[in-house]
Order: C-alpha cells, then structure tokens, then sequence
C-alpha cells in the first residue's frame, strides 16, 4: 500500500521516465476510447445522427480552446515558478492562482451562456450543409456539451499544480476517467435516451475529468478560493502572453470547424468517417509526440528562467530525437496494417465493410503526418517556455488558412479531375466506394501540418539551435528501420492472410499482430546493427523501477 501511495504523491524528474508513465497512462486512455469508438461504430455506425453528433463538439471544443488556454498549463507555470520558493508555493504563488481562478471562471461560464443563446446562428457556419432537422440536433446537443469547457477548463486550471510538481502519475488519470465517462453514456445512457446519452456521456466524462485534477491540486496544498481583489495587472499581462498561443490554437480549432463544414455538404457518414479516422491516429500522437511534449515542458522552463541555455537545448534536442524514434515506425505500421486495425477496432455491428475501407484509408492519410503533429507539440513548447507566444501564432494562422483553402482546392480537384480521382483511390485501394470524396479533408489536414512542422523546425533551429540539425541522424535511423518495418508487416500480411483468412475477427486480428510483431523485430534489429542511442537509453529507462526512485520534493503533508 504505501508503494502504491507513493507512485501517486512522486515526483519524476527524469523527462524518459515521465514520457513513458505518461505514455503508459495515455495509452489506456486511448484504449478506452478505442473502446468507445467501437461502441459508437457497433450501435449506431457512420450516419447522419453520429454526424449531428460529431458536429456538436466545434462550439464547445472552440471555447474551451479559446478560453481556457488563456489560463493554460504552458502559459501559467513560468508565473507561478518565479513567485515559489524552491519547491513551496507561496502565498504570492496562492494568490495568483486564486486571482486566475476567479477571473476563469467567470469568463467560462458568461462565454458559455452566451453561446447557449446564440447557437442557433452558430450552427449555419458549423454544419450549412445539414437538413434543418439534423440542425436542429446540432443546437440541442452543442447547448449539452457547453458543459463541458467549463469542467475541462478548471481540470486544465489545476492541471498546473499537478505538472508543477511533476505528479505525471494523477495528472495522467484525467483522460482514463473523461473517456470512462463517455463510455458509460454509451454503454448505459444510449440505450435509454438514444443519441443523446451519449452527449450526456460526454457531461459526465467532463466533469470526472475536472475531479480528478481538483484532488491532485488539493493534495499538492492548493485550495482554490474566490478572490475579491484582484490583481488585474497580472491578470492582463498572462492574457496578453496568452492571447497569441490562444489565438494560434484557435485557429487550429476554426480550422476542423471549416473542414466539418465542407463535410456536411458531402455523403450522410462523412463527418464520422473523418472523426474515426482522427480519433484512430491521435492515438500514437498522443502516446508518443503529446505525452513527450508535456513531460519535457516543465523542464524547458526552469533551464530557460535559470539562464541554463546549453540544458534546454539538451533537452529539447533529446526529446525531439524520441519523438521521431518512435514515430516513424508507427506511421510505417499504420499505413502497412491501417486495414486490420480499423477492421479489429471499429468493424462490427452497424460499421460495414465499405465504412472500414474508408476510415483505413482515411488513417493512412492522417499517418503521414504524425511525426509533424508530434514534433510541432514540442517545438511549440520551446516557444512556450521561452516566453515568446507570437512566434508559433503566425505559424499556426498561416497554416490553418492554408489548411481551409486546401479542403476546398483537393475536394475541387477529386470532383473535376478524373486522373487526380481515379489515382488517390487506386493508392487507397477504395475503387467503387461510394463517398471517397472525404478523403480530400485528411489530405489537406496532413499537408498543412506537415508544412506547419517544417516552419517551426526552422525557426527553433535558427532561434535556438544556432541552425543544428539535432535529429538528422535519429531520423535517419529510424527511417531506415522503419521501412523494415512496413516491408516485413506487408510481407507477414501476404503469408498469413491465407491461414488466418480475412472473414473472421481473430482471423483479421491474428494476421496484423504477428505481422506486426515481425516487423517490430526486425526493426530492432536494424536499430541495434545501427548503434542507435535512442534504443539504448529505452533499454535503460526500462531497467529502472518506478517505484524505487527517490522522491525529490518533500511529502505532501510538508508542503
């Protein structure tokens, strides 16, 4: 027990070791909303309803963007760091966060209502090409799910105690409970109340989110009170240090509203076919590029504020090389086994054969752009931590235009072009399905990400780097691996396809995993023949145990 006890109140100071044990945790997030996704596939599968309901999720995903980034994790804790003592939080540092609290959520909950009002308005730019009726729907559960940015905002507000003090263990839990929450919607709400339980799933998810980070900041001595005299000056200087990441972000978010909305003018099931596909990609994004980023972030910042410039080119040097040294062989994966993964994952019950194709080749075009989703994560961060938010916010703005102008320019292209159409489906092995116009909207989503990584790199390499390329080398290595990779996996496909045969579940399944294993082997080995370092230090972290580390702040009754 006290074992336990202590993997909750630790410290990980070590970025690999706090990648991994975020990496772990997120990887059972995910698995729960692979879970939910198939659920959601099984009962009610790619359809108008899901399509009113994937919809929904803009205005809201839109605000807590909007506004909770502006009292976000990256922002905050340089504020807080520079008014602790060591590892205390002092009363300045108290009064801060109670300054932020206060103002938060006012500003959440005004923001919110406004938009319950106007939704109605709102839904013509979200979804133009709906039916009135499936409008309709969109109104009803967006004003459900305004619940949502306020609960998910205050678990971001107090997110920053528990990275402050690296309590990556409880900090990671917040997912697991967000998507159990969903889950339960479908599981247990959707029967009762149709499509609309699981917009109530989605409350519920929300709000165990929010309470579980709520516990952890309590327990790390942070109490969160109303404050009547506000620090206005301080408030106003984090919006303005805020306002070009928020603003950045938000036109990441303005442009999936722009794609949904292209969608709505497409087939009925296309807005849930590019949310499956999404949803199936942000899995090793989040386990990999996601859960490095946030590990190495708090680091960054305390080499930047302690003037220590060679230890946070170290360390994003480092991170950065992980990042693409797993990335690479699970795009290689993704795209070889993209078939057997949504068939395993999604394909039972009301999701066809049809539909399956779709989103496998819908996630080998997200696939491309993994490395670029997870690299941006970071070199964003460095931005972050280096107290400059305007850098990555002409970046993002550029590219999210550019990702609006490339939906419209590829989908008018698939339509009018014979030669460009017949040649995107034969790569995607999607001939004669119907609806294979989406496929212009992952496309265009990867190019302007890609474009997106390749700017930042530029720029972090000319503002930090003195213009070094750190990751050539990893890169390469893994490139080179990663192609054996995919070579083995196709080749395992093409003998075991036979034997398991393509008609059963365990058939499709028992053909990617050993495939999939074989070619992970072969990899390794390819890395091990290359020296790689990054192979050696996962070998390494993985010989420590967690729960042997020392502690390095004091306990929580200390504090």
């Amino acid at each position: 027990m006290q074992r336990i006890l202590k993997i909750f109140s630790k410290e990980y100071g070590n970025i690999n070791q706090a990648a991994l044990l975020m990496g772990g945790f997120t990887l059972l997030s995910q698995i729960l909303a692979l879970f939910r996704d198939r659920f959601i596939a099984h009962f009610i599968g790619p359809s108008p309803e899901l399509d009113a309901y994937y919809a929904a999720f803009r205005v809201p995903d839109l605000i807590f963007i909007s506004i909770a980034s502006l009292a976000s994790i990256t922002v905050l804790i340089p504020f807080i760091v520079e008014k602790m003592s060591g590892e205390t939080v002092t009363k300045e540092a108290r009064k801060l966060l109670n300054d932020v609290f206060t103002v938060f959520l006012a500003a959440m909950v005004f923001i919110s209502l406004v938009a319950f009002l106007i939704m109605p308005y709102l839904v013509f730019f979200i979804a133009p090409g709906f039916t009135p009726l499936m409008q309709a729907k969109v109104i009803l559960f967006s004003r459900i799910m305004l619940l949502s940015p306020i609960l998910m905002g205050l678990s971001n507000l107090f997110g920053t105690i528990t990275q402050l003090f690296r309590k990556f263990f409880i900090y990671s839990l917040s997912p697991i409970f967000y998507n159990f929450g969903i889950i339960t919607g479908i599981v247990l709400l959707y029967p009762i109340f149709g499509i609309n339980g699981l917009v109530f799933g989605v409350a519920l998810g929300a709000f165990l989110h929010f309470s579980i980070q709520a516990f952890a900041s309590f327990q790390c001595g942070f109490t969160p009170r109303f404050s009547f005299s506000i620090d206005f000056k301080e408030i106003k200087k984090i919006a303005l240090i805020s306002l070009p990441r928020t603003l950045g972000l938000s036109f990441n978010s303005i442009s999936l509203i722009s794609i949904i909305a292209f969608a709505s003018y497409l087939s009925s099931g296309s807005i849930s076919i590019f949310n499956f596909s999404f949803n199936l990609q942000s899995v090793p994004l989040n386990i990999i590029g996601i859960s490095y980023a946030v590990a190495a972030f708090p680091t960054l910042v305390k080499s930047f504020n302690n003037q220590k410039k060679d230890e946070f080119r170290n360390h994003l040097k480092s991170t950065g090389r992980q990042i693409v040294f797993w990335s690479l062989p699970i795009i290689f994966l993704f795209i070889v086994l993209r078939a057997q993964i949504v068939r395993v994952i999604l394909g039972s019950g009301s999701f066809s054969w049809e539909n399956t194709r779709l989103v496998a080749a819908s996630v080998a075009v997200f696939s491309i752009s993994i490395l670029a989703q997870g690299m941006t994560a970071l070199l964003s961060r460095a931005y972050y931590a280096a107290g400059d938010t305007k850098r990555p916010l002409t970046v993002n703005l550029f590219c999210s235009i550019l990702i609006i102008i490339l939906s419209y320019v590829f989908l008018h292209i698939f339509e009018n072009v014979p030669l460009f159409h017949y040649f995107i489906e034969s790569l995607l092995k999607v001939e004669n399905i119907p609806g294979t116009e989406v496929l212009m909207l992952p496309l265009a989503y990867s190019v302007g990400t890609i474009l997106n990584f390749v700017l930042h790199w530029y720029f972090v390499r000319r503002d930090f780097m003195k213009h070094e390329s750190f990751i050539t080398k990893t890169f390469f290595q893994s490139l080179g691996a990663s192609f054996f990779i995919g070579l083995v996996s196709y080749l395992g496909l093409n003998i075991f396809s036979p034997i398991f045969g393509t008609t059963t579940g365990w058939g499709v399944f028992l053909q990617g995993f050993i495939s999939g294993i074989m070619g992970v082997i072969a990899g390794i080995i390819i890395l091990y023949l290359l020296k790689s370092e990054e192979l050696a230090d996962l070998i390494k972290v993985f010989k420590t145990k967690f729960w042997r580390t020392d502690v390095i702040v004091s306990p929580q009754e200390e504090l």
